[in-house]
Parts: C-alpha cells; sequence; structure tokens
C-alpha cells in the first residue's frame, strides 16, 4: 500500500472513531437509499438460509449429508465422477424388505409382498433422487449464483461507499486544512459511489419474476416427485390388495407331523430318542416321531431317512471367510467331523466346508471317537 493509501485508511479510520465515540454526524443517506438497502440486506439474509434449509429438506440426515460433500469434494479433487447420492430413507428400507423376500422366498406369500413393497420404495427412492437434481438444478443452483455475483458486486460497492463516504466526511470536517478541490474530488467519488450501489439495488430488487420462476421450479419438482410417488404405491396398494385376497381365500391348510426313520447300527442315536418311541428289535429302522418344539416339526412333508450323522439348519449361513459351508434354512447337512465346541464340519451336496454349532439341529449325532 502507497503512503497515500495509508494516509487515507487513517483518515477514514479517524472519522469513524469520531461517528462511533465523540458522536460526530456523518452524511446521512436518503430514504429511499436506506429502503432498498435494507431490502438487499434481508433478501442476502434469505438466500443464504433458503439454501441451507432447502439442503436440509433434501436430505435430512447431517451426518449422510456431511459424508456426501466429502466424498464429492475427494471426487473433484480425483477428477473423478461425482460420488455416490445421499442414502434415501426409502432405498434403505427397500433394501432390508427386498433382503428379507428373497430369504423367505417367492412360495411364500408374505416373502413375495415384501419384495413387491421393496422394488416400489426403490422407486420411490429414484423419484425422490431426479426431486434432489432437479431441486438443485433450477432452485438452488440459481440462488447461489445470484449470491456469488450480483449480491457480492452490490456488497463490495456498498462497502466502497461507505470508505468514500468516510474519506469527505473527515476532509469536510477539516476544512481549512483540506483544500476544497480535494473536498469538492472527494464528494464527487462519493455521489458517483452512491449512484451505482443504487443502481445495482434498484435491479436487483426490480427482478422478481427470476426469483418467482425459480420458486414455481421448485414446486413443480415437488408436484412431480408426490405425483410420480402417488402413481407407484397406488400400483403397490392394488397389488397387495389382490395378494391379500387371493391368500384369503386359499384352502386351510393342517399341521400333521412325520415321522423320521433312524438305522439301528447308531446305537447312540437310539439312546437319545429312547423316551420317544422304544425301538423295534424286529425291523431294520428305529422310526421316532418329531421331537415337540423342535424346528424340524415345522417341514411337514419331510420324509427322511437318516442313515448316517447329519443335522438340520435352523437359521442361513453365508460365510464370512473360505472354507466355510454356505445354507439355508431347513437344509440336511451331513457331519463329518466337529472341530470345536463351536464349528461342525460338513457338507451339502458338492460342497464342504465348516458352519457353526448353533445353526443347527443334529439329528443323527457323529459317532463317539
Amino acid at each position: 500500500m502507497s503512503v497515500s493509501g495509508m494516509k487515507k485508511q487513517l483518515h477514514k479510520a479517524s472519522q469513524l472513531l469520531n461517528e462511533r465515540l465523540m458522536g460526530a454526524e456523518g452524511t446521512k443517506m436518503d430514504d429511499d437509499f436506506l429502503k432498498m438497502e435494507k431490502s438487499v440486506l434481508v433478501l442476502q439474509a434469505l438466500l443464504l438460509e433458503l439454501v441451507c434449509r432447502t439442503t436440509e429438506f433434501l436430505q435430512p440426515n447431517p451426518a449422510d449429508r456431511a459424508k456426501l460433500s466429502v466424498l464429492n469434494t475427494v471426487s473433484r479433487i480425483r477428477g473423478q465422477v461425482k460420488a455416490g447420492g445421499y442414502p434415501q430413507t426409502e432405498s434403505i428400507l427397500g433394501d432390508c424388505m427386498t433382503h428379507y423376500g428373497h430369504e423367505l422366498g417367492t412360495e411364500s406369500e408374505f416373502g413375495g409382498a415384501l419384495l413387491g413393497v421393496g422394488g416400489a420404495l426403490q422407486q420411490v427412492a429414484q423419484a425422490r433422487d431426479a426431486l434432489d437434481e432437479e431441486a438443485k438444478r433450477s432452485f438452488m443452483e440459481p440462488l447461489q449464483e445470484l449470491q456469488d455475483t450480483e449480491l457480492k458486486e452490490i456488497r463490495f460497492q456498498l462497502k466502497k461507499l461507505n470508505g468514500r463516504r468516510l474519506d469527505f466526511d473527515y476532509k469536510r470536517r477539516r476544512r481549512g486544512k483540506v483544500s476544497v478541490e480535494e473536498i469538492h474530488h472527494a464528494w464527487e467519488k462519493f455521489i458517483t459511489s452512491k449512484e451505482s450501489a443504487e443502481r445495482s439495488m434498484f435491479v436487483l430488487l426490480q427482478s422478481d419474476v427470476d426469483q418467482l420462476s425459480r420458486l414455481s421450479a421448485l414446486v413443480a419438482a415437488l408436484l412431480d416427485f408426490h405425483r410420480n410417488a402417488h402413481r407407484i404405491l397406488l400400483s403397490l396398494h392394488g397389488n397387495l390388495q389382490a395378494r391379500l385376497t387371493a391368500a384369503s381365500n386359499k384352502p386351510e391348510r393342517r399341521f400333521r407331523p412325520k415321522r423320521i426313520q433312524i438305522r439301528r447300527e447308531h446305537i447312540g442315536t437310539i439312546d437319545v430318542y429312547q423316551r420317544l418311541t422304544p425301538p423295534d428289535p424286529s425291523g431294520e429302522f428305529t422310526v421316532v416321531p418329531s421331537r415337540p418344539g423342535s424346528p424340524i416339526s415345522c417341514y411337514a412333508d419331510s420324509a427322511l431317512v437318516l442313515d448316517q450323522p447329519c443335522c438340520r439348519a435352523l437359521y442361513s449361513f453365508r460365510p464370512g471367510y473360505h472354507g466355510e459351508l454356505s445354507f439355508s434354512a431347513g437344509d440336511v447337512l451331513l457331519l463329518t467331523n466337529q472341530v470345536d465346541a463351536n464349528w461342525y464340519e460338513g457338507s451339502l451336496g458338492s460342497q464342504s466346508g465348516l458352519f457353526p454349532v448353533s445353526y443347527v439341529d443334529v439329528l443323527v449325532p457323529l459317532p463317539l471317537p
């Protein structure tokens, strides 16, 4: 900064202190200018909060918003495409329903319904993603651009105007020690800045049509989302009503427990079920009923001849590491070895591996060592 520039800054600071501490009178702006300045300040505060609140409305979870912002920033730095979108709540719920719908299977009416609802919620989530993109494109980005261009320029002009006003008032207060030419020059610069700031504020405050069109675009995006969501959910509701009617009209099924046959040579197994059905010495097989309360009793259609160590899966198991065996609830697994108190080794079809003891119900135990 030059010496003259530093002196000018000191003069402005001196004038400001005189006004704040000593009650010195500064040059007053006219009422129209003050009214426009107040409106611009209100508009500036409005745009700042409106962009923030719209973001919160579209993406309500602050943790997910922060994570998404960081990922997008990192992607821009690396020159990559935009990171994944905001995790919509409909998508999360839809994933849950779809997962368990597949677990139950389409032969289950409830499982099929879960798949249908999960798919519909995924479509609603896609519609909400489209709402996010459209609201940002047609509403938030134009408002942000308005802040970064016109409002930024007006803030600069008002700051410059205030500085020139302080310079003029300081020189006017120092009349006699400052030449008339300097005072007149400071006045002209002050008036020029005032007219420039006034013109910019006037143009901004007359642009209501632009602001209304942006607000209308937001409402149109919301309307499209709710219209699409209504169409998706209405179709889903009709499908569920049809499923409910079909399930209600199905004939009632009664439970009929089956009996399990076990070869006699597995003496240990006979001892386990001795209290239920005494062994039949005349036959090749020992026949015992399903145990009351046992998970296997729910499989009314099973008719098993168990002639080697085996167990039935109580729950589905998906391997977390290499060497573990995958199976679904209800599968019958052959037992080959007990590794320790927590793990069995066995096979299912052509696959073999380890699986947890707590996931199965032993039908025929391994022979004692």
